[in-house]
């Protein structure tokens, strides 16, 4: 018996509130992709990095008729995606670990590099 392989998106977000239709899309996207039982990965890069704190997330104007970004969030972890958040991003906007939403990770560009090769497609907003 041969064990199917399963189905690989990764989500790259580089934009936080200052553009917060392009910022819902990772989530709005990779949220679709739970419910089809495609594994989703959201990677947050430059200014995307914001969407990991809680106070931001609550404050920000939901963009392009999708739900608030708290709501994108929520949902995607709830529904088991994974969360990634660039190391250097953060440590440049003075963001600390503990500071991120639960259940996020901490990454960099070589663990990305080797994730986006083995998703089937990759996706950046």
């Amino acid at each position: 018996m041969t064990e199917e392989k399963q189905e690989k998106i990764m989500y790259f977000g580089t934009c936080g509130g200052e553009d917060s239709e392009k910022a819902c899309m990772p989530f709005v996207m990779a949220n679709a992709a739970l419910a089809m039982d495609i594994k989703a990965t959201v990677v947050l890069q430059g200014n995307a990095v914001y969407l990991a704190l809680d106070e931001y997330r609550r404050t920000m104007l939901p963009g392009g008729g999708f739900p608030k970004m708290e709501k994108l969030v929520e949902d995607f972890l709830s529904f088991e995606g994974e969360l990634l958040v660039c190391m250097p991003c953060i440590k440049e906007r003075n963001i600390s670990q503990e500071e991120l939403v639960e259940g996020s990770k901490i990454t960099a560009a070589g663990q990305l590099n080797i994730a986006a090769l083995e998703a089937d497609a990759v996706f950046v907003y």
